[in-house]
């Protein structure tokens, strides 16, 4: 029986806010991956980008991923490119229902325009199409990860949770 709870999705879908009410609700552990990331590197996610590039960072990501993936009553934030390395998936799957998170392309710009300096993918001179273009090229990487969707765009994070645990419900893969 699995016992975490993956979270996956585009930036501003709200794993961070999701996962950890979601954590609370059901006892157990909060993780969050770009903080071990950071932690492991002792810098932040745009200065691995900056200093060491994506490859780098993606590398890190994959470490970590392999770490977290291991454990037990879990629930477990993944950076919006989590899903591109199909390694970290089969690592999670083994433990980890995935849940993937979605919000439209204006909903995410709406999101994270107050901070972009923390999200070196956003760094560009037309964020919102850098968004409808990651999210085209992601879309299907996350759909195929995916054992339950939630669209959190018109939904507040209580709802949101509340989605997950009923979906969770029904499957019986998962041991609360």
């Amino acid at each position: 029986m699995k016992t975490n709870i993956a979270l996956i999705g585009f930036m501003g879908t709200g794993k961070t806010a999701v996962g950890k009410a979601l954590a609370e609700k059901l006892g157990k552990k909060f993780v969050e991956l770009d903080s071990l990331i950071e932690h492991k590197a002792g810098k932040t996610i745009p200065e691995i980008f900056e200093q060491d590039g994506e490859i780098t960072f993606r590398e890190l990501e994959i470490e970590v991923t392999k770490e977290v993936a291991k454990g037990r009553n879990q629930v477990i934030a993944c950076g919006g490119g989590v899903v591109l390395n199909k390694i970290n998936i089969d690592r999670l799957r083994n433990e980890s229902i995935i849940v993937y998170l979605t919000a439209s392309p204006q909903i995410i710009l709406k999101r994270t325009s107050n901070d972009a300096e923390e999200r070196p993918l956003l760094k560009v001179a037309n964020p919102a199409l850098t968004i409808q273009e990651l999210l085209t090229f992601r879309k299907p990487f996350y759909e195929r990860a995916a054992n339950i969707k939630v669209d959190t765009s018109k939904l507040d994070v209580d709802s949101v949770v509340q989605q997950i645990i009923n979906k969770l419900k029904q499957d019986e893969s998962f041991n609360f």
